[in-house]
């Protein structure tokens, strides 16, 4: 009888999980909540562009086609991009719209005797346990729920959705007092178009938030309503923003995210000589650093309008903190659409906000929270067992508990594809997503579950002693080629993708050097038996 695979989520991790797991035999069900594939694209500003360049923003083997011509394609551009590739690959036939998990259960061996197995999932195979995953899905439609069952379940649920951070205020002086409308940018994003600029229109909004969403929002309300009706974006803690098609965008691969720039930082794992040469080159990526933060600063108002972080441009990169700046947001600054107020905190009046430290209100008829997501609420609610719960989020102190950032230790027949946050967002997902189907074709052997933990925790100390209270985004931009390295070879594939010594070293790594990675074949199932 074939293996039965459910992937949830059809944002980018579960087509690329889809798509391989096609190219290895399985006939998959991918189990997605919206009527449309896309993930967070779906939802996502009319306005909002890629802030990758595009060419670092596509699956290896799958280009963009040569009718988008710009640098940084629309929202409805990228979801039309997914769609060609879902098409392409004959991916649509195995996705069941409007399908919500609303939890997974793991009916087998009990949690204690889970506890003692010495190998992952009892005899360190992909479907070594005797158990299965029974997946409750509701129909978004109709309403009503079923339920499925599935021999190993691939989570593709992502951070940037779900359950909505909403911060806590004191008592009197939170969204009940004040007599607007207050909404978080999540709810803001899922309006329908139309909707959303009357929402909007002729209004005075404050948005609170530092990163791209806020900025995003601030821009799109610019827009609309000018200097008539000026947009508040009010700022915790400032960020470093690179200008998209600016000289320091073109430049950032050569300075950051090649192989070279990876020798200045500490990478997990690493040997003594590469510690010391880690040591001895920290100095020239700190002088890096602080080139780029002169860049910025002599070439954009930061100072003048409160917008010069605190921390370094580097250190902001290793915390997947950096972002893209919108096009002509300065001029929108200056003329008066958008102003800019800094401020650690804030609390609710009747009629907007008000800012601690200079104690002033702010009148406003509409308050939007780009305050961001609980995301490891969203990935520890998704398991009904309290004790699978406790598991997957780990000590509350560090980063989630994942070997290879792909299998829990403990929890079997499970994979997170797509959770982790790195240089390569639909790269990463997408060489995760051959390592695990290499694993599900009995290709690469996992070492023991206390191996696992070590190398788990071991990654875990890396990414909270780079990333500081951001551990819980589980960023490795630092050792983003590192770890593509380790699982390329645990895959048997050779990690060094460039055709020379000194262009495997200084030029950047990208999509498109991973093509054609592994053989496409099928395994020795056959042909699988969907759900």
């Amino acid at each position: 009888m074939g293996k039965q695979l459910a992937i949830i989520g059809a944002g980018v991790s579960g087509l690329a999980a889809c798509k391989y797991a096609l190219e290895r035999g399985f006939s998959p069900i991918v189990f997605e909540a919206d009527d449309s594939l896309g993930g967070v694209w779906v939802h996502t500003l009319e306005t909002t562009k890629l802030q990758d360049p595009k060419d670092n923003y596509q699956f290896s083997d799958f280009p963009w086609p040569s009718w988008v011509k710009e640098v940084h394609p629309s929202s409805s551009q990228v979801v039309e991009y997914l769609e060609s590739y879902a098409k392409h690959f004959g991916i649509f036939p195995h996705i069941r719209f409007n399908s919500k998990v609303i939890g997974i259960d793991y009916i087998g061996e009990s949690c204690e005797e889970i506890e003692s197995w010495e190998f992952w999932g009892g005899k360190g195979k992909p479907f070594g346990s005797q158990g299965k995953w029974h997946i409750k899905v509701q129909n978004v439609k109709s309403c009503t729920f079923e339920v499925y069952e599935a021999e190993f379940v691939v989570l593709c649920i992502g951070q940037f959705s779900g359950v909505p951070y909403i911060p806590e205020f004191p008592p009197n002086k939170g969204p009940q007092v004040f007599k607007g409308k207050v909404t978080h940018s999540m709810d803001y994003s899922n309006m329908d178009n139309r909707i959303a600029r009357e929402f909007i229109k002729g209004k005075r909004v404050a948005v609170v938030g530092s990163h791209k969403s806020a900025l995003d929002i601030a821009m799109e309300c610019a827009n609309m309503n000018r200097v008539d009706y000026p947009c508040t974006l009010i700022q915790r803690t400032p960020t470093w923003f690179v200008p998209i098609e600016s000289l320091l965008e073109s430049m950032i691969g050569f300075l950051y995210l090649n192989r070279f720039s990876e020798f200045m930082s500490h990478k997990p794992g690493e040997s003594v000589l590469l510690s010391i040469l880690a040591t001895m080159l920290s100095p020239l990526g700190w002088a890096i650093s602080k080139l780029t933060e002169a860049y910025l600063r002599w070439n954009y108002p930061l100072k003048k309008y409160g917008m010069l972080p605190k921390t370094s441009f580097i250190q902001h990169l290793a915390q997947c903190q950096m972002a893209a700046l919108p096009n002509k947001f300065y001029d929108r600054v200056e003329e008066g659409s958008i102003i800019i107020k800094n401020s650690p905190s804030f609390s609710f009046c009747e009629t907007g906000l008000i800012t601690e430290g200079d104690n002033q209100r702010v009148d406003t008829d509409i308050v939007i929270l780009a305050t961001g997501f609980k995301t490891d609420e969203k990935l520890k609610n998704i398991f009904q067992s309290p004790v699978f719960q406790e598991w997957i989020l780990g000590s509350p102190t560090s980063a989630i508990p994942l070997y290879r950032q792909i299998l829990h230790p403990r929890i079997p027949q499970l994979a997170v594809v797509g959770y982790v946050d790195s240089f390569t967002t639909v790269l990463s997902s997408e060489i995760k997503s051959q390592w695990l189907m290499q694993f599900l074709d009995g290709k690469i052997e996992l070492p023991c579950v206390r191996e696992m933990e070590k190398e788990a925790t071991m990654w875990g100390d890396h990414i909270k002693q780079t990333t500081g209270k951001y551990f819980r985004r589980s960023c490795i931009k630092s050792a983003n080629i590192w770890y593509t390295d380790q699982l390329c070879r645990d895959m048997g594939c050779n990690p060094r993708r460039k055709k020379g010594f000194l262009e495997d070293l200084f030029v950047p790594y990208g999509p498109t050097d991973y093509a054609n990675l592994l053989p496409k074949q099928g395994n020795n199932w056959n042909k699988q038996k969907s759900l």
